[in-house]
């Protein structure tokens, strides 16, 4: 049986020959007491890129995104974000059970919400409300396609923010698929947050890890936060040298992913059984099929054809192109949706 392409995640990448080299000569120390001179050296790198003081290595992007709602909140606060975030889809309702604040969801397009929107949302200051303190954004937005905000989009939000005192959060778990297409930097998307989440773990093919990166006085408040949710760890330097592997190597090549996935979006636009394929900005694929057919009877003919792809609604389907998916598996895959119904 030929191996499975598999499209249902970045998150399904594993650490190549020289990833796990370097990880196999990694010096590592105990995390908890700062003696682990492989992840201090990943967090001054990954602070260092965004113009930011310090920075602190994660298990999850979850817990990444989770800390920085907890230092920037307190309980009966308010977070605006767009209805398609990752806080409020994926995390199981974190913002609340950890932090004892509530959500103020944002229609926006594709996922990005600008700043007129996030304007009309802050709430006034009566004692029967939540306090609006943060706003997050996602970038790329997965829930959106991939989507992704410029610079440009982003100060008017950001000049919004200070003005109106909230803080500004950026789940950046798969920003370097966006920048890699825009040409912007880190250190210019450093300027506009006050924290930043990055995940290693997705396209960059690491192993496991996310960095939440800011300032001193809030990177030593949330490493009190990582440490009551369970995230202080021991002798991860063997991870964090993926990650300082992963920022040295595996950037660049970003581009090829969000090219595979645009060929995939292209020729999918064209197929009798697609109702519509969603922008394809970075390496997501959303596509909805026309009824009858589902997402479950799709899937299960790709399984039969050796691809893997992961349900997004009843008649939706995502592909999520990554490093462990070359060209020619590319090739394969057209072949594979183009003989659909043959």
């Amino acid at each position: 049986m030929n191996t499975a392409i598999n499209l249902i995640s970045d998150t399904v990448t594993r650490p190549t020959v020289p990833m796990l080299e370097a990880m196999f000569s990694a010096k590592v120390g105990d995390d908890v007491f700062r003696h682990d001179p492989t992840i201090n050296a990943l967090e001054e790198k990954a602070a260092a890129l965004f113009g930011k003081a310090a920075a602190l290595f994660c298990p999850s992007g979850t817990m990444t995104n989770q800390i920085a709602i907890n230092v920037h909140t307190q309980r009966l606060d308010e977070v605006i974000c767009d209805e398609y975030s990752h806080i409020y889809q994926y995390e199981t309702g974190g913002y609340s059970s950890n932090s004892g604040v509530a959500i103020n969801l944002i229609k926006g397009q594709h996922g990005k919400i600008n700043a007129a929107q996030i304007a009309a949302a802050i709430k006034p200051d009566y004692d029967w409300l939540p306090r609006t303190r943060l706003v997050v954004l996602e970038n790329t937005c997965n829930k959106g396609g991939g989507s992704y905000y410029t610079l440009d989009e982003i100060a008017p939000i950001r000049d919004l923010c200070q003005e109106r005192g909230l803080a500004l959060h950026l789940d950046g778990a798969r920003l370097f698929n966006a920048l890699v297409e825009t040409g912007e930097s880190t250190e210019q998307v450093g300027a506009h947050f006050d924290s930043i989440s990055i995940c290693l773990s997705k396209g960059l093919g690491a192993p496991v890890g996310s960095l939440l990166i800011g300032e001193a006085d809030f990177i030593r408040q949330a490493r009190r936060v990582r440490k009551v949710m369970g995230g202080g760890m021991r002798q991860a330097g063997y991870l964090a040298a993926a990650g300082i592997y992963a920022l040295d190597h595996h950037i660049d090549r970003l581009r090829i992913d969000n090219a595979h996935a645009r060929r995939l979006g292209a020729v999918l636009q064209d197929l009798e059984y697609i109702e519509a394929v969603r922008p394809v900005k970075t390496n997501i694929l959303i596509f909805d099929l026309k009824a009858p057919l589902d997402s479950e009877q799709y899937l299960a003919y790709l399984a039969e054809n050796n691809v893997l792809a992961s349900p997004f609604g009843p008649n939706t389907v995502r592909f999520c192109t990554h490093l462990d998916v070359s060209e020619t598996m590319i090739d394969q895959v057209e072949k594979v949706i183009r003989n659909y119904g043959k």
